[in-house]
Formats: C-alpha cells, sequence, structure tokens
C-alpha cells in the first residue's frame, strides 16, 4: 500500500513487547512517529530497555498504567496475543483510539504484493509451500508471519515486483483496518481461540478481515468444502477461486480420479505428493491456487509438492527406522489436530499422546482411532487418553509418565510397515516449555533407536 507518511508526527503506543513489538516499535520510529513502549515486564537494566531507548522512544514498563493515555495518543499497536478485555486496551477503545496490530503496519509500507494466509488449522504448511513454489519459480518472494519473521519488519524489503508470502492468524487480523493483500487464502475455519475472541461470530469476524480491503482486481482463495471459509470469501468484492478436495471447481485447484488439477490443468496424482493426508490435499490446493496465481508454473509445483515433507513438528516425517515411518506432529496442541493427523494414514498406526490437562475429556478422538494398533500415553493427560482409546477398541494401551519412557514403549508395539506417530492432541507445558521442545526431546530419542 505503501503509506510510509501516515505515522508522520503522529503519537504511537505499542503495547507488548516481543519480537512484533521491537519490530513494529523500530519501524515507527523510522517512519516519523513519536513512539511510547508498554511492556508488563520490567524492561528497567535490560537490551531491550536500552535499545528502544537508544532509538530515542520512551519506555514504561512493569505494568499497564492507563495514565499513559494522559499524553496524546494517536494509534495504539498492541501485541496480536493481548486480548481486547484487558483494561488498557478497553480504555484506548473507549476513548475512540484505533487499536491495530504490526500486521496493519506490514500492509501500510510493503511495496510488492501481500499474499495473505490464514485458517484454523494448515496455515504454516501452506505458507510455507506457496514461498517454495515461488521461490523455486524464480518469484522474488518472502515469508513472513507467524512463521517466525516478523511481517512489518519483512515489508520494509518487499520491493516494487516482490510477493511477500504472509501468514496471518486471527489474532492479528482483528487488528487491522487498512490491510490489503493481493492474494488472500482462508483454508478453513473450525472452533479455535474462543477464549480469546469470545465467540465464534468475532473469531469468523476476525477471519473474514483478510477479505475487507479486496477489489475486483484480487483474488480470493478459499476452501469450498468448508461451509465458513466460503461464505467469508463470497462475500468479499475479489475474483473467487475456489479450491475442493471433493468436488470439481473449474474455475480453481481440485482433486479428480486421484490428481490435483489447477483450472482444469493437470498438476500430478495426489500419490506423487510427499505430504500425507487428507488435510494435507487441502493445503497442497491452497498452495497450487495460490502460487500458479502468483506465476508459477506446473513443471515447479510439481517439483515442490514430490519432495516437501512437512514442517518441523507439523506430522513432520522424521524418518524410516527399520522399516517404521516416524512422523512428529508435536504441533498438535488439539483434539483436531491430532485426529486428521491419525487419519491421514490408512494404517496401522502406534499413536504417542499426553500432555496438559485443561480439563477436558478426550470423547471426540474416539473415531478416528480405528487404524490405531497400540497407543502410549504420558503426562498429565494419560488415564483420560487410555479411556478414549479403549473406548474406540485400540487394542494395546499403555499409560507411561515420560515422553522418553513413551517412545520406547510405543516402539515396541511397531513391526515393519507401521507407522510411529508422535501427536499429542494436548498443549506441553505440563512437561515441556513448547510444543517446539517436545518434538525435539520425540526426534532425540527415535535417533537413539
Amino acid at each position: 500500500m505503501m503509506k510510509t507518511s501516515w505515522f508522520q508526527g503522529k503519537h504511537v503506543l505499542v503495547i507488548g513487547l516481543a519480537k512484533s513489538g521491537m519490530a513494529a516499535s523500530k519501524l515507527l520510529r523510522r517512519l516519523g512517529a513519536h513512539v511510547t513502549v508498554n511492556d508488563a515486564k520490567d524492561l528497567t537494566g535490560t537490551e531491550e530497555g536500552r535499545t528502544l531507548k537508544d532509538a530515542g522512544m520512551t519506555v514504561v514498563s512493569g505494568g499497564h498504567p492507563l495514565s499513559l493515555f494522559d499524553s496524546k495518543v494517536d494509534y495504539v499497536v498492541k501485541n496480536p496475543g493481548i486480548r481486547y478485555d484487558t483494561p488498557i486496551i478497553e480504555k484506548a477503545v473507549s476513548l475512540g483510539i484505533p487499536v491495530v496490530t504490526e500486521m496493519e503496519l506490514a500492509g501500510l509500507v510493503a511495496e510488492g504484493d501481500i499474499l495473505a494466509i490464514t485458517g484454523s488449522n494448515g496455515k504454516t504448511t501452506t505458507t510455507t509451500l506457496i514461498y517454495e513454489i515461488l521461490k523455486r519459480s524464480n518469484v522474488h518472494a518472502h515469508i513472513a508471519g507467524n512463521i517466525g519473521k516478523v511481517a512489518c519488519a519483512v515489508a520494509e524489503n518487499t520491493k516494487k515486483d516482490d510477493v511477500m508470502v504472509t501468514e496471518v492468524s486471527s489474532f492479528q487480523l482483528k487488528g487491522t483496518e487498512y490491510f490489503h493483500p493481493k492474494t488472500a487464502v482462508l483454508l478453513n475455519i473450525y472452533d479455535a481461540h474462543l477464549d480469546y475472541h469470545g465467540d465464534r461470530a468475532d473469531y469468523e469476524y476476525s477471519k473474514g478481515k483478510i477479505f475487507a480491503n479486496l477489489t475486483a482486481g484480487d483474488y480470493a482463495v478459499y476452501n469450498a468444502d468448508n461451509p465458513s471459509a466460503a461464505s467469508l470469501a463470497q462475500a468479499s468484492s475479489a475474483k473467487l477461486i475456489p479450491f475442493s478436495a471433493n468436488t470439481e471447481v473449474p474455475e480453481g485447484a481440485y482433486v479428480k480420479d486421484g490428481a490435483f488439477y489447477f483450472q482444469n490443468m493437470y498438476i500430478l496424482s495426489v500419490k506423487e505428493a510427499a505430504l500425507p493426508g487428507r488435510h494435507n490435499q487441502e493445503n497442497m490446493l491452497a498452495a497450487i491456487a495460490a502460487s500458479m496465481l502468483h506465476g508459477a508454473e506446473a513443471e515447479e509445483v510439481q517439483a515442490v509438492l514430490k519432495t516437501f515433507t512437512g514442517i518441523e513438528h507439523r506430522l513432520q516425517y522424521v524418518g524410516d527406522v527399520h522399516g517404521r515411518k516416524v512422523y512428529n506432529d508435536s504441533k498438535a496442541t488439539n483434539i483436531l489436530s491430532t485426529q486428521k493427523a491419525v487419519e491421514a494414514f490408512d494404517g496401522p498406526v502406534v499413536l504417542i499422546a499426553g500432555g496438559l490437562d485443561r480439563g477436558n475429556e478426550f470423547d471426540a478422538l474416539i473415531p478416528s482411532l480405528q487404524t490405531v494398533k497400540a497407543a502410549v500415553f504420558y503426562g498429565e493427560t494419560r488415564d483420560k487418553l487410555k479411556k478414549a482409546a479403549q473406548a474406540a477398541g485400540v487394542a494395546d494401551t499403555v499409560t507411561v509418565d515420560s515422553l522418553t519412557e513413551a517412545v520406547r514403549h510405543a516402539y515396541a508395539y511397531t513391526q515393519e510397515n507401521d507407522v510411529l506417530l508422535l501427536s499429542p492432541a494436548c498443549a506441553s507445558w505440563d512437561q515441556f516449555q513448547t510444543f517446539e521442545e517436545r518434538g525435539r526431546c520425540f526426534i532425540e530419542e527415535v535417533n537413539k533407536l
């Protein structure tokens, strides 16, 4: 959009530091804004605090005092994770001050096209697929968003003929007003993050903002098999590009007779693609459509889909261990993700699951466990998961204390050609700091085999 003068001379309050807050603060300062940074953590004597002050910013830390609004504030840029019912955000809204996320800044400063991807599941895989396809097609592409690179920092380096491939969350989209991608991809909408959004309506509204500013010259790529996604896309002014794993949609991407097609062009057979599972078929269809709209050729799409084995910790193919195929799906922190992971394989599967107990039962997992021949559960939820597995008729179920023990026990149940799958269905925080740490532990134990 290139509105680099937008914040010149404005007074901007950045609430919440972390990577996105730091990047947003630095960018706003370079754009000529008067910046005050506020964080709940005490930044006194820290490197971050010194860096911000040296750049000419005011730093208020150790809490979120409402007195920050005693001085002039034209905009609030908040960390996406800060809820809207936080008193300081409620105060800004009550004063009529625009509250945005750094994704709004990215849209304002990017000179090239933004290709934005959102959805309840599959964002990171699809974003990476698109980026890899475009890169292989000699399109000057950048990757950004929740994938690890702060969008507004990447946007600064996105030139006129570049494409910025950006993963966008509902948290980020809720805090946008003028965000305008050239191509917006909506993968799916399921119940998620309702504790943050309050209800399904606000969640869908936030996801739908990815389409809000599209015009007739833009593209809305959407999952025709997901009613909520289809409804939101069809309300936009963009050219509609559906994708479907169930139905032939000639104007978009689809599966027909066991092969991927885009606008009636054969791409490759489903069996040739390296990623397993029905949900990944949807991710690949979205990637095919979005990348080909931005100049990728069929040959480049084929090459990437044949070799791309997944994102780390997201149904990641770890390797072949004595004839067993091992997958790390540590990112599966909820039941839906584990359902999709287990259903990705025809079987037989030996499953490892468990983790933080959030008070829920696992009955919803029962229908998906038909291909699981044995399961090993660990952590706080091990007994609940065992109960669900037994109800599903899983032949062998074992509970252990740790993931390390779980790997050894699970391997003992495998035979050649089986799948050994870590897909926890729970957050990692009972025994690990992050799902990444959990995934790395799993891989280390597998390597010992």
